[in-house]
């Protein structure tokens, strides 16, 4: 059984920083693309960020390029999304997402390619 758990998720004054962790069991971690999604209520589930098996190759949504940092290391399992200069409108619960599918070249953008997701972690940025 696929086990997938965020953690790090908190309350945060605009402009700071938080650092997401997302464990993955029961799943060869280090085979297949991982991406953060994030919703906001009242909003569809977006992506904000992916990385393929290795962690060499990255993606991100513009709405946080140059403020978040995904990473992974597969020997501990585990994916990660350093966030900096935090806004108010990065306010959602986030959500990790582990395909099963090979890509060694990239990964995907569309929820629809990710096939195990985490019960999410709120981060809410107060102004």
């Amino acid at each position: 059984q696929v086990l997938v758990v965020e953690s790090g998720g908190g309350l945060v004054q605009a402009g700071g920083s938080l650092r997401l962790s997302c464990t993955a069991s029961g799943l060869s971690f280090d085979d297949y693309p991982m991406a953060w999604f994030r919703q906001a209520p009242g909003k569809e589930r977006e992506w904000v960020s992916c990385t393929n098996w290795s962690g060499y190759i990255t993606s991100y949504a513009d709405s946080v390029k140059g403020r978040f940092t995904i990473s992974r290391d597969n020997y501990k399992n585990t994916l990660y999304l350093q966030m900096n200069s935090l806004k108010p409108e990065d306010t959602a619960m986030y959500y990790c997402a582990a395909a099963r599918r090979y890509y060694a070249s990239g990964c995907w953008t569309s929820r629809d390619e990710y096939d195990y997701w985490g019960q999410g972690t709120q981060v809410t940025v107060s102004s």
